[in-house]
């Protein structure tokens, strides 16, 4: 199955992006691995026509949205985002249209068309930066409440925020942090933002699943609990071979992000099935939004 689909994307001269959650056989056959829109940024680097997303539906909508010349196939059209399910633009506008204006800043973990009536995107590594660098004292973020209230943690602006939430890192509670810090006294707990904020309190360090990567890498520590996805600790095992990683409960697991299987991106490639486009109507406002994010993003880097 490996050397069809590897058969297949050099037919189809494709690109296989597998999510940091995906299951190993998955992830070890991509051509890139990591965070949902770096992969988007990087597929849209590359000369490749056709763009195979392991990943979730929103995933794929951002590798069209910055990609719209390429083909991009999702292998199962049911793998969604239940926190990008939460929210939707009607919903979004009525939220906008009762409050005085500010900027909307909306999680890359959504949909399109939500992005499209957003004034900038940001992602769980650089949600602070961007809240913090807007020039306002109030804004909208949509639609993670969790990562909403980290933000609002951190800087002193008003953030009002949308009441959804990814059921897999909320489903992480201290106690299920207590014992794993029992069961493992001597490992530094990383927690995801998308967790609780009474699990964030917790933490040793807070980051996004790159950045649980690069700091499980540059730590001097050997032995770490990680606050995510349990699919993240095969590549911090692959990037750390010394170094031993927990799951700070085996609750946290994505049934969507396990949908996709070989057979499946074998499939897709072979029928260009599953393909995901979004209109031009959407896409274009969409692109500004995260536009906006990376440039202010590399303008923050560079003032730092």
């Amino acid at each position: 199955m490996k050397e069809k689909i590897k058969s297949l994307l050099k037919k189809r001269n494709a690109v296989m992006l597998s999510h940091n959650y995906q299951p190993p056989e998955i992830q070890d056959l991509a051509d890139l691995c990591g965070d949902s829109l770096e992969l988007s940024i990087k597929a849209s680097q590359t000369d490749a026509e056709v763009i195979v997303f392991c990943g979730v539906h929103f995933m794929a909508e951002t590798a069209s949205i910055l990609s719209p010349d390429k083909t991009v196939l999702l292998p199962r059209k049911d793998a969604g985002c239940p926190m990008a399910d939460m929210i939707e633009p009607e919903g979004l506008q009525v939220m906008i249209d009762k409050l005085p204006w500010m900027p909307v800043v909306t999680y890359v973990n959504s949909s399109a068309a939500v992005k499209a009536i957003s004034t900038i995107c940001c992602t769980s590594a650089n949600a602070v930066d961007i809240v913090g660098s807007l020039d306002a004292d109030e804004v909208i973020m949509t639609p993670d409440r969790n990562l909403a209230l980290y933000t609002a943690s951190k800087t002193k602006k008003k953030v009002h925020t949308w009441d959804g939430y990814c059921p897999t890192h909320d489903r992480l509670h201290p106690e299920d942090v207590h014992n794993a810090k029992r069961a493992h006294p001597e490992a530094v707990f990383m927690a995801h933002p998308e967790c609780r904020s009474e699990v964030l309190d917790l933490a040793d360090v807070i980051c996004s699943t790159s950045g649980m990567i690069r700091y499980a890498k540059e730590s001097k520590s050997t032995s770490f609990i990680v606050g995510t996805e349990i699919g993240l600790i095969h590549p911090l095992k692959k990037a750390n071979p010394g170094k031993k990683f927990y799951p700070a409960s085996s609750k946290m697991m994505c049934k969507n992000m396990k949908k996709i299987s070989l057979e499946d991106v074998a499939r897709s490639l072979e029928l260009m099935a599953g393909e995901v486009k979004v209109p031009e109507n959407i896409r274009k406002p969409a692109f500004q939004a995260v536009q906006k994010m990376v440039e202010l993003s590399l303008a923050v880097n560079k003032s730092a």
